[in-house]
């Protein structure tokens, strides 16, 4: 399925119809953010005519190489687990349990993230912007599951049924393609698709998860035995192929009162609140 975009999503549903029907209903957020990414484009082979991302690509085949090797040991297959991830899905296939899938889900994404920062680091701007993004809600909605105290403070009874992956409540979290452009590369400046985010999508990075990501990243990088992820953050702000001088990017879309609000209503207050560059200046950086 490498050069196959759409026997990519055909080998992702596949997973989830196999075994007991519990098992089915965990599929919602994975498969929407893989057609997102398919009508971006961004899984497209080389050899197409409009080639996608290798980083995209990457990340996308160590998920589904992970959760078709735990499939076949599942099933009787000989041989060993040959990741820390895999065995995470084949105890997900064992006993389907929402904890249970994100750690399975986000182990294979964390590891695909860190086995491939080299191509990361060749995408533009924006679109390190989005991985970071993308990564940081996985984390965060996993915490809001099995950790909703530390995830949403005094707002932590809203986070099991907000976070179960079996509704689709939780694509509010993991969809970015209510939050992001769907077209790859990216035209628009990194700027305009900061501010062009849904405003309740804005509201959540920066008003209810910023505050949270360093207890975020260090809840994860114990749950997953993933010690680097820890380094994905400088002091506070995502940090994945993203170089310290470019900072005050992530200060940008930080403005508005009602990111004050849901971080008061949270308990936290927020993070990033000031840029050392003014708005003005970073549009003159285009």
């Amino acid at each position: 399925m490498r050069n196959d975009p759409a026997g990519r999503y055909a080998l992702a549903q596949e997973f989830y119809r196999h075994g007991e029907r519990s098992r089915r209903r965990y599929g919602h957020a994975e498969l929407s953010f893989t057609r997102w990414s398919l009508a971006r484009g961004v899984l497209a082979a080389d050899s197409f005519d409009q080639p996608g991302s290798a980083w995209w690509r990457a990340v996308s085949e160590r998920l589904l190489r992970d959760k078709t090797e735990a499939h076949l040991l599942s099933a009787g297959a000989g041989g060993t687990a040959s990741a820390r991830s895999v065995e995470h899905w084949v105890d997900f296939i064992r006993r389907p349990e929402p904890g249970r899938w994100y750690r399975a889900h986000n182990a294979s994404i964390v590891a695909g993230y860190l086995r491939n920062e080299e191509l990361a680091a060749s995408e533009q701007q924006v679109e390190r912007f989005m991985m970071n993004v993308a990564l940081l809600r996985v984390l965060f909605t996993h915490a809001m599951l099995v950790r909703p105290r530390l995830a949403l403070g005094r707002l932590a009874v809203l986070g099991p049924p907000l976070a179960d992956p079996r509704r689709r409540t939780v694509q509010m979290f993991l969809d970015l393609g209510r939050s992001f452009p769907i077209e790859y590369p990216v035209a628009a400046p990194i700027e305009n698709t900061i501010l062009d985010e849904h405003a309740l999508a804005r509201m959540l990075d920066y008003g209810l998860i910023a505050p949270r990501l360093p207890a975020v990243y260090d809840f994860s990088a114990a749950s997953l035995e993933q010690p680097r992820l820890r380094e994905l953050l400088d002091d506070g702000v995502p940090a994945y192929a993203w170089p310290h001088s470019d900072r005050p990017i992530w200060y940008f879309g930080n403005t508005g009162p009602h990111l004050r609000v849901i971080a008061r209503a949270s308990g936290t207050r927020l993070l990033w609140q000031r840029s050392p560059l003014a708005p003005s200046r970073l549009r003159s950086r285009r």
